[in-house]
């Protein structure tokens, strides 16, 4: 199986995308990528975000706090780490 159609959905089953800003990078090769998504309440329908905190992998150990990062998700590396990184989508300032 190519990457293209991991990422594409023609595959059975597609793997999630994810974009979120780094906001640890202590551990090595891991780092938490905070997730925020916009919900709606099941009873007061108000729209809610929500933040989900993911451990990746990083292979490369490049990724700094505040960078906004795409992450895949992937078999379990480790008990937490389920996604690894796809791509730097912009670089702290």
């Amino acid at each position: 199986m190519s990457d293209d159609t991991a990422t594409t959905g023609t595959e059975r089953n597609a793997r999630k995308v994810r974009e979120g800003i780094v906001t640890s990078n202590k551990m090595e090769r891991t780092a938490i990528v905070t997730v925020t998504e916009r919900v709606r309440h099941p009873r007061y329908n108000k729209t809610m975000q929500q933040d989900k905190k993911l451990y990746v992998h990083d292979e490369t150990n490049d990724l700094n706090v505040g960078d906004r990062v795409r992450v895949m998700e992937t078999r379990p590396l480790s008990k937490l780490k389920r996604w690894r990184v796809l791509e730097i989508v912009e670089r702290a300032r």
